[in-house]
């Protein structure tokens, strides 16, 4: 497969907001998002369709693909940025202009629900993508140093991008020592474990699997990670990188139960590869912005991930 590297973002481009998962939370949140990037430097257009309701989507599956493809198809737009995530997105990847997109590449960034989209882009065309924050869940209220510093840092600059760190206050934790190298591919777990037997889950074999969840009790985890370990894909890895998952508790601490880490030990157990966990990565405030599609290493006595190449071109 050819990898394709978008162009990167410069001040003064247009970036569109559209909302292929849920409807924003609020026009507050829309207009706050969209006032964040015009201060840097930029311009922003808005999706028609992005306040509509279909139930928890925004708008009827045709509607949110036609505003994602109204972007790929715009020339003037250099960058496509998720307002929220949510729920909806598998919905519509049949519905991709994927050719416009490989012949006309730009930047695509979201996270959550927003991996699907991600992940069936990669598969189809190759291009490169950013797992990252999103107008109308982090910027409408600022993002705090950390966050923002790395997400610019990829989404503007050619040079390789290094070194992927947490914070200091935030250790990594060590499941499988190793060195590893592969390409970076995942996001968040249900998206990606309902791409499995689809023809948009890209090849898993010998890539660094990162993944991540929110509100999703053990059992839950537990059971997406017996189907990777059941249809070989545990096998398969170069690497495993566990993100944070925020809120993934029991859903009744008085039962028997699992906690989140027994779980994320015992399938790490079941690997041939290094794996980490606690990486800076999913649904909290202060995150890492990761590129899917990229060359990276794993050192487990370096304590981070390391991005042989740039985001951008």
């Amino acid at each position: 497969m050819t990898i394709i590297k978008p162009p990167r973002l410069r001040k003064g481009n247009i970036i569109g907001l559209v909302a292929p998962a849920s409807t924003p939370s609020s026009e507050e949140t829309i207009e706050k998002g969209a006032a964040y990037l015009e201060q840097l430097g930029y311009r922003v257009i808005f999706g028609r369709y992005i306040r509509n309701t279909h139930g928890y989507c925004a708008g009827t599956d045709e509607e949110r693909a036609a505003d994602f493809n109204t972007m790929v198809r715009d020339k003037h737009v250099k960058a496509i940025f998720a307002i929220r995530g949510g729920y909806g997105t598998p919905r519509i990847l049949k519905l991709i202009d994927y050719r416009s997109l490989k012949q006309h590449p730009k930047l695509i960034v979201g996270y959550s629900d927003i991996t699907a989209l991600q992940l069936a882009i990669f598969r189809k065309i190759g291009l490169v993508t950013l797992s990252g924050p999103m107008t109308g869940v982090e910027m409408w209220k600022g993002m705090d140093r950390y966050t923002e510093e790395n997400f610019w840092r990829l989404l503007t600059s050619t040079k390789k991008i290094g070194s992927l760190q947490n914070p200091v206050e935030e250790p990594l934790k060590i499941l499988h020592h190793g060195k590893t190298r592969g390409r970076l591919l995942g996001g968040n777990f249900s998206l990606l474990a309902c791409l499995i037997g689809t023809p948009f889950l890209p090849e898993l074999r010998k890539s660094i699997l990162i993944l991540e969840d929110v509100e999703e009790a053990p059992h839950r985890i537990d059971r997406m990670l017996a189907q990777l370990f059941n249809a070989g894909i545990l096998h398969q890895l170069a690497g495993l990188v566990f993100g944070k998952f925020t809120d993934c508790n029991p859903s009744d601490p008085k039962e028997l139960h699992l906690t989140i880490d027994q779980v994320l030990e015992e399938y790490s157990a079941k690997t041939n590869c290094p794996v980490i966990t606690n990486f800076q990565y999913g649904h909290v405030r202060r995150k890492l912005t990761i590129p899917i599609g990229l060359q990276v290493t794993l050192n487990t006595k370096q304590n981070h991930i390391t991005v042989m190449e740039s985001a951008v071109v």
